[in-house]
């Protein structure tokens, strides 16, 4: 098990910076995922730990030791790729072992190692088969089988569960976490998916355009976003945003939206009077006014969508659309307007030009 150092580590193609000075510091035993857009860097950084990539500056360290210059083969790490990347001329228990034949580890020791990664992962009836007798799952099931029989003190997975089929990714998700809590060796996880980032990470590392915009645990990014980018990213449905303006007087404060819209927000949020903001609310958190006493805010129906354990209504508030979600179950009609009332503590307001949180 070891920890792991990212200390201003950049990459560069020609002229071409895609990583700017990147740090993150991983502690042993933890499970940290890289959540971002096509095109941001996680997997191209995921390949600088490995050693498939070289760095172009910073350091990378595993255990202490800096491994800037060593070859990918003596880092003590084990990758898991998107396409498997399985021999197809060899069984499942010849290619779990593969990796400790190249070491030319006692038969005995190989056996073992293979039979009690095989017992984790369920492969036990499958060690005589090929790749192409096996399902998706296990297919993946034998890629970090391949990885456990190694010991290794990284665990590095490149979007392992892309490929599958959604009921699939989400019992695949499981028994990652499961096998992490077992084995506890330090894991870096990239995916594009922020439902997985949110229900597998011990902290999340959210980054976008080769820069890390927060580092958190996933309800502290999710409660607390650090700007526009992470709030729209993390959370599904998405966080609406609406363009406006501060308004303060004395123990009271609001944002002012176009359409004659006004959004009641904390009172000890930091903004000025008059500063143009954009406030965020999750769908979530969006309730329905049924009280006459009430007031709210109108909102035009358009669009509902049953998911079964939730409705989501998506709307036009003021001149913007949104998007409301309900555990309850409402006979709305499009056309229809309702009012909707956001819970006071759960409003964001973000800098209107910067995206940083107030």
């Amino acid at each position: 098990m070891a920890s792991v150092g990212i200390t201003q580590v950049r990459k560069a193609y020609g002229q071409n910076e895609v990583i700017h000075g990147i740090d993150i510091d991983i502690e042993d035993e933890e499970f940290v995922v890289l959540v971002g857009p096509s095109g941001c860097g996680k997997s191209t950084l995921l390949r600088m730990v490995a050693g498939l990539e070289q760095i172009s500056g910073g350091e990378i360290s595993i255990g202490g030791t800096i491994v800037n210059l060593v070859p990918p083969k003596e880092r003590d790490i084990a990758m898991v790729f998107q396409n498997y990347a399985l021999y197809p001329h060899m069984t499942v228990f010849d290619n779990m072992a593969f990796s400790l034949k190249l070491r030319k580890a006692d038969p005995e020791l190989v056996d073992k190692r293979v039979r009690e990664a095989g017992e984790i992962l369920g492969l036990i009836p499958y060690l005589d088969r090929y790749p192409r007798q096996l399902s998706g799952g296990q297919r993946q099931r034998v890629a970090m089988g391949r990885a456990i029989v190694r010991d290794p003190q990284v665990f590095l997975f490149d979007e392992p569960l892309s490929n599958l089929d959604a009921k699939l990714r989400v019992q695949m998700r499981t028994e990652i976490k499961a096998l992490h809590q077992r084995l506890r060796t330090t894991s870096i996880y990239v995916t594009h998916d922020q439902v997985e980032a949110m229900t597998m990470a011990d902290r999340i590392v959210v980054m976008h355009d080769g820069h890390v915009e927060q580092i958190g645990t996933p309800l502290e990014l999710y409660d607390y976003p650090a700007n526009t980018f992470v709030a729209g990213f993390i959370g599904s449905p998405a966080m609406n945003f609406f363009e406006g303006t501060f308004r303060r007087d004395g123990r009271s404060a609001w944002v002012e939206v176009p359409g004659d819209i006004s959004f009641p927000v904390d009172p000890l949020i930091g903004g000025s009077d008059g500063q143009p903001v954009t406030y965020g609310i999750r769908p979530g958190h969006l309730h329905l006014v049924t009280d006459s006493a009430q007031q709210g805010v109108p909102a035009l129906v358009q669009v509902i969508e049953p998911t079964g354990d939730d409705t989501l209504v998506f709307c036009r508030i003021g001149d913007l659309d949104a998007c409301a979600m309900f555990v309850e179950r409402h006979a709305f009609r499009p056309g229809e307007t309702i009012r909707l009332m956001p819970r006071l503590n759960n409003g964001h307001v973000f800098e209107a030009g910067t995206g940083r949180r107030l």
